[in-house]
């Protein structure tokens, strides 16, 4: 199961700012579920501490049954799309794409599959030989997505800066995220400052304030 829960989640920095308080919520597989507040409510907090970016002050985080407080973030089963998607520029496309896979051991033929298959996905098949430093920046965006989902994550971590505040790459980052949430069955939750792209987005929105959930819609 792809389900998440947070159980008394708390962060607080060692300045002493609360950054995320009490925050307890079950999220179902499969869904899309976005999180919208100001900026400083905890939103993006939450996403880091699931990942494992952030280390939890008090709380749980579950993945289905499993405990994730402890478990390194290369061992969960989550992908995440921030703003410093790190490519490599002197490897092509395929090789960063395979990069993971290639890191966890898998046999060829399962690589070269997955990456190919992701690859017609994002409609980037024509590039896979060129180097990163050759191709645009919406192309290296679904390069960071395709090499996400060739690990076959049950939870896809996006934060709102990912289309680093282009707005026609951001459309075309949010059809690309609906799109593996719908065809590929992966739980999406995403990070937003925008209303109405909150509303329309998810069948979940959890709405936040001083690191508190105000309310949850859906």
């Amino acid at each position: 199961m792809a389900s998440v829960t947070l159980k008394n989640l708390n962060k607080t920095y060692p300045n002493g700012f609360i950054s995320v308080k009490n925050v307890s919520l079950h999220i179902d597989d499969g869904e899309f579920v976005t999180f919208h507040g100001p900026s400083g409510c905890g939103k993006s907090a939450i996403l880091r501490m699931i990942g494992g970016l952030e280390d939890i002050t008090t709380g749980e985080i579950y993945l289905g049954s499993d405990l994730l407080n402890d478990i390194l973030p290369r061992d969960r089963s989550l992908a995440m799309a921030f703003q410093n998607y790190v490519l490599y520029d002197h490897f092509n496309v395929y090789d960063n794409m395979a990069l993971g896979l290639r890191l966890r051991n898998l046999p060829r033929g399962v690589i070269d599959s997955r990456v190919k298959t992701a690859a017609e996905f994002f409609g980037i098949s024509n590039v896979l030989e060129r180097k990163i430093r050759s191709i645009s920046e919406a192309q290296k965006q679904k390069v960071a997505l395709g090499r996400a989902v060739v690990c076959r994550p049950k939870v896809l971590l996006v934060d709102e800066d990912f289309a680093r505040q282009n707005e026609h790459r951001r459309q075309e980052m949010i059809t690309d995220i609906k799109k593996i949430n719908k065809e590929l069955g992966i739980t999406v939750l995403y990070v937003t400052n925008n209303y109405d792209e909150a509303i329309t987005l998810g069948t979940k929105i959890v709405f936040m304030k001083d690191g508190e959930i105000t309310e949850v819609r859906q």
